[in-house]
């Protein structure tokens, strides 16, 4: 089993801008049961930009999990966006959305407004919504086995929407160097940090959340949560958002599920769906 020594959790934003409330950072150090920890950002809030900057500043021995998609659906259709040509393995179509967005810090609103435009449902005018809400094989997989269903990335309007969060992440993506793998796209190395795709869902459930209930918003709340993952109390915080709780939660979580060998090796898992769409850890 790899060994790390930090689980870090990002709860990201798609918002167009260079700051972002919805961003936020959390911590669980080592094996033990020490409470998370919020990381603070350089100014009032982080940017994307400020994310990518301190990620590439991490040597040790840390698990990075983002709450994205790391690719749109591949496997079922054969084509990220049948009828378009763009490329036929995620590292790839990651440097495809960076190459072609000019939005700042990061964004990708403009790869989706403009760019494939055809491919994204914004509201009735475009048609059926359910023509587009392909999901990629994890998802399906965590849809059969009862998880609920994730939302597409096709699917880009309602709070629930992860389309611009999830296009913005890919340009990220693109920009690690080849020290920092990205799991299950590369192998996990001996050392060093690595980035994962994480769903705070799940950490929600292991909480012992219902569904539908999954949202914390009191230090009370936040603090049975942590509990229920072997966490101690959180340090009171200056106040409290579902971006905040969510980073807090999933990284007890995440320190839990990466001493969990299952989770490194789901059986649905192949090489192709790992090279073109990636995987959800603690999908198994």
């Amino acid at each position: 089993m790899r060994q790390f020594t930090r689980f870090a959790v990002i709860d990201w934003s798609g918002a167009k801008g260079g700051k972002h409330p919805g961003i936020a950072l959390g911590i669980a150090q080592g094996c033990g049961g020490n409470a998370p920890t919020l990381v603070p950002p350089p100014g009032r809030h982080w940017s994307r930009s400020g994310i990518l900057e301190w990620i590439l500043a991490q040597r040790d021995d840390i698990l990075i999990g983002f709450d994205f998609s790391f690719a749109p659906p591949f496997v079922t259709r054969g084509s990220y966006f049948p009828g378009d040509v763009t490329a036929d393995n995620a590292r790839a179509f990651w440097a495809y959305v960076d190459q072609n967005c000019d939005d700042d810090d990061l964004g990708a609103a403009s790869f989706l407004e403009v760019r494939h435009r055809n491919h994204f449902y914004f509201g009735s005018a475009d048609g059926t919504k359910a023509d587009y809400m392909h999901l990629r094989a994890c998802e399906a997989h965590y849809n059969a086995g009862g998880g609920g269903k994730p939302s597409s990335v096709f699917d880009v309007i309602g709070a629930a929407q992860v389309a611009k969060a999830s296009f913005a992440g890919m340009r990220l993506l693109s920009r690690l160097p080849a020290r920092i793998p990205v799991w299950p796209l590369d192998a996990l190395p001996p050392t060093g940090p690595v980035v994962t795709e994480i769903y705070t869902t799940i950490a929600a459930r292991a909480a012992g959340m219902r569904k539908g209930l999954s949202k914390v918003r009191t230090p009370e709340a936040l603090d049975a949560a942590l509990a229920a993952l072997g966490s101690a109390p959180h340090e009171p915080l200056p106040h409290y958002t579902d971006h905040i709780t969510d980073v807090l939660i999933t990284a007890a979580w995440l320190r839990n599920a990466a001493a969990q060998p299952a989770l490194w090796h789901p059986p649905a898992l192949n090489p192709h769906i790992a090279s073109t769409e990636g995987w959800t850890f603690g999908v198994i």
